[in-house]
């Protein structure tokens, strides 16, 4: 049992953290704090077979956190996801303005109009007054947010998709500058 335990803990422990960081949507979280509570128990195995109340109570504690991490992830959020997903529904059938979920403001993908992906956006920037969204930042090509230039891509030139935007034209992508990411311009040109 311990033998099985040592290899499983630092695999689970392993795949959780990037089911985790990679930040794909409440559910992935949310399954990936369940891999981290198997870590935590194999890890305890580990510990008790081997003497080592240290590593017992660190990970009896972090199967607590992980039990409070499949709540919020698997619960609440994906709850709260469901909602404003049933909203997108009812909205696209009424004859009312379409709704989108903001959650694809950051981490969505972004299509140009034949559905290759330009990049995953990152953010955007609102009007005060108004509430309408003035620019999505686009982080281009990147993979698990390395690499990859932001460009401050024009909302006038985008229309929200199931899992991110697609533009709505031919743009050329290439011709926006580059922004700095740490400094997000004022306004944004279409």
């Amino acid at each position: 049992m311990q033998e099985i335990a040592g290899w499983v803990a630092p695999v689970a422990t392993m795949i959780a953290a990037m089911m985790t960081a990679a930040n794909l949507g409440s559910r992935v979280t949310g399954w990936g704090f369940v891999v981290f509570l198997v870590g935590a128990v194999a890890w305890s195995i580990v510990a008790v077979a081997t003497d080592q109340s240290n590593l017992l109570w660190s990970n009896v504690f972090l199967g607590l956190v992980d039990i409070v991490g499949i709540w919020r992830w698997l619960g609440r959020r994906a709850r709260l996801e469901d909602g404003a997903d049933k909203a997108l529904a009812v909205s696209a059938r009424l004859n009312v303005p379409t709704l989108f979920p903001t959650r694809l403001i950051e981490g969505g993908s972004v299509r140009d109009r034949r559905g290759i992906t330009v990049g995953r956006s990152v953010g955007a920037m609102a009007e005060r007054d108004s509430g309408q969204l003035a620019y999505l930042v686009v982080q281009e090509g990147a993979v698990a947010d390395l690499g990859g230039r932001h460009i401050a891509m024009p909302w006038s030139w985008l229309e929200p998709a199931e899992d991110g935007f697609v533009m709505t034209d031919d743009r050329d992508v290439g011709a926006l500058e580059a922004i700095d990411p740490a400094r997000w311009p004022a306004a944004v040109s279409a």
